[in-house]
């Protein structure tokens, strides 16, 4: 065996003892995840498996602090000052040696963290020091999912570098890669849509926002290149996210079973994960400045991230689901489905119902979900009276005649014949929606009514038919696109009116059973959008979709709209 020499500290002056001894007296708060994870490590300290030699990670650290400064405002230019956390992070991914061939015992480490807690800062900081004082020839790889995200990593490493080497005496950038010229290093970006990604001959990885990716292409990519290393290093660094049984999911699994030891496998002594969570969702609500429980799944909080930005997220989270599913996800780090259920049904239980005839005379606003012509089409005017909040909505519905006999809709709950005889909907001869139509029920209501349609909103499928006759008769359409960019904004105004009684749906059973059926996607962003509710695809969501689009035409001419009421 060959004799490896040993510069093996002692454990009370490691920084992992120092990072646990501070949670146990308090001083800092920590998951019950993380905290398995430190006890482990510590009591492997004299596993004679292993040995501990700080050297390798007090010279990044070293480096880190020295050389490195930030690039994120308000702390741009200011050096980097690593906190106990980071410090005891970095020490142990370097410090761990294998006792038989001296190379560092990690391979992979997973770090979990909430939003706003420095993680890429880190690890920018991380692998620019990687290309100045590792190895010689170091190939070191900024990814991600996708080429954006894998440039905030790679545009940061160049940022902290222009700060160190102005002049680049020791370092350039051209197209393709930063080279650290005295040790022939080179720092690039790769992702999942970086062609030839195999081929390569990695050292250094990390890998930023991993919740995003649905598989492990680009994680194995860059495994497979570092076949040949003695000492790889691939850091995935994320939060949680809401991609269902993607990448995360499975790495989360892998990682939870070396931390309850139900893996102890060769590659899973390689694994370091590193993971802050709460112990419970009702953290989340109880948390607070005194009793410090968010802090476990962001240990910069009250240094970094800022206690006031986390109590206005808490605050948002309470009122909007769509907030709530985001908040526990992205600062907490709990698994949300990106399918959420949308309204409390309990709201739209109204029997409050108005007469048009107190809107003689005024003007509305409109919006349609023309669908396709052989499905429920909706349409919604959206009214208001001086000094009233309340959004006044009177709706009408077209359904083609063949639906009528529609198993899957009635077990569904629609009640076709039903609607039709009370007025709130419209059955179509043949097996067609005549679209057109649609104008002429506007039309009907100024006739009838002297109600003048100052906007309406149109989604751009299937409405040639609808805009021409709306031209005709004079009325003003904006189309408004069904996307997740548009639909987000209106979609929370929505849930926040009839979560405070603001909206009056006039008691109609067609809009209540529209909005019952309705869930909200979520993307990592935060914005939403309405699909159908998983098992409920013979329910029908025309009528949210209508309100919706209506509430955007609000968002878009409010002004405008209550300055005429």
């Amino acid at each position: 065996m060959i004799k490896i020499p040993r510069r093996k500290p002692l454990l009370t002056s490691t920084y992992l003892y120092e990072y646990r001894n501070a949670i146990y007296r308090g001083e800092l708060v920590a998951g019950r995840e993380l905290i398995i994870e430190l006890d482990k490590l510590i009591r492997e300290y004299d596993n004679p498996r292993y040995y501990y030699d700080t050297h390798d990670a007090y010279l990044r650290m070293e480096f880190m602090e020295g050389a490195i400064k930030l690039t994120k405002s308000p702390y741009y230019g200011k050096p980097m000052i690593l906190m106990l956390w980071q410090k005891a992070f970095i020490e142990v991914i370097y410090s761990y040696k294998m006792s038989d061939t001296g190379n560092d015992r990690f391979k992979k480490v997973l770090l979990l963290i909430a939003r706003k807690n420095t993680k890429s800062e880190t690890c920018s900081g991380l692998g620019l020091t990687e290309g100045c004082v590792g190895n010689e020839g170091e190939d070191i790889v900024c990814s991600s999912n996708d080429d954006s995200q894998a440039n905030i990593l790679y545009e940061a490493i160049d940022t902290m570098r222009l700060m160190i080497d102005p002049k680049q005496k020791d370092t350039w950038k051209n197209q393709k890669w930063i080279k650290i010229k005295y040790n022939g290093s080179k720092i690039f970006k790769l992702s999942d849509r970086t062609k030839n990604k195999e081929g390569r001959n990695i050292d250094f990885a990390i890998i930023d926002e991993v919740h995003e990716m649905k598989d492990n292409v680009i994680v194995k990519s860059i495994e497979q290149s570092q076949s040949l290393k003695k000492n790889p290093k691939l850091i995935l660094i994320t939060t949680e996210g809401f991609v269902n049984e993607g990448f995360l999911d499975e790495e989360l699994k892998k990682a939870r079973r070396i931390l309850n030891d139900e893996d102890d496998g060769v590659s899973a002594e390689r694994y370091l994960p590193w993971l802050y969570t709460q112990d419970s969702e009702s953290e989340v609500w109880e948390g607070n400045r005194e009793n410090r429980l968010w802090e476990k799944s962001n240990p910069t909080l009250g240094m970094v991230k800022q206690y006031e930005y986390l109590e206005e997220q808490v605050d948002a989270a309470r009122k909007s689901k769509a907030d709530r599913a985001f908040v526990l996800s992205k600062d907490f780090n709990f698994k949300v489905s990106n399918v959420q259920a949308w309204l409390e049904h309990e709201k739209l239980l109204q029997n409050r119902v108005f007469d048009l005839e107190e809107f003689r005379g005024k003007i509305c606003l409109g919006g349609v979900d023309l669908a396709e012509t052989t499905d429920m089409c909706a349409a919604h005017i959206l009214l208001m009276k001086p000094n009233d909040k309340t959004k006044y909505i009177y709706s009408h519905y077209w359904i083609p005649q063949s639906k009528l006999n529609n198993s899957d809709d009635k077990s569904a709950g629609a009640e076709y014949e039903e609607w039709a005889r009370k007025g709130l909907l419209t059955i179509c001869e043949d097996n067609e929606v005549d679209i057109a139509s649609i104008a002429d029920w506007f039309l009907d209501l100024y006739k009838q009514y002297e109600i003048r349609l100052y906007k309406c909103g149109y989604d751009q499928r299937f409405s040639k038919e609808f805009l021409n006759k709306m031209d005709y008769y004079g009325f003003d359409c904006e189309m408004v696109l069904q996307n997740r960019f548009v639909m987000s904004s209106p979609m929370k105004l929505v849930e926040t009116e009839i979560t405070n009684d603001l909206i009056n749906f006039n008691d109609n059973e067609i809009t209540r059973w529209c909005l019952k059926n309705t869930a909200m996607q979520i993307w990592d962003t935060g914005l939403i959008m309405p699909i159908k509710a998983q098992g409920m695809s013979n329910k029908r969501i025309d009528g949210a979709v209508a309100l919706i689009i209506t509430y955007e035409i609000l968002r878009r001419y409010r002004s405008e709209f209550m300055g005429a009421l």
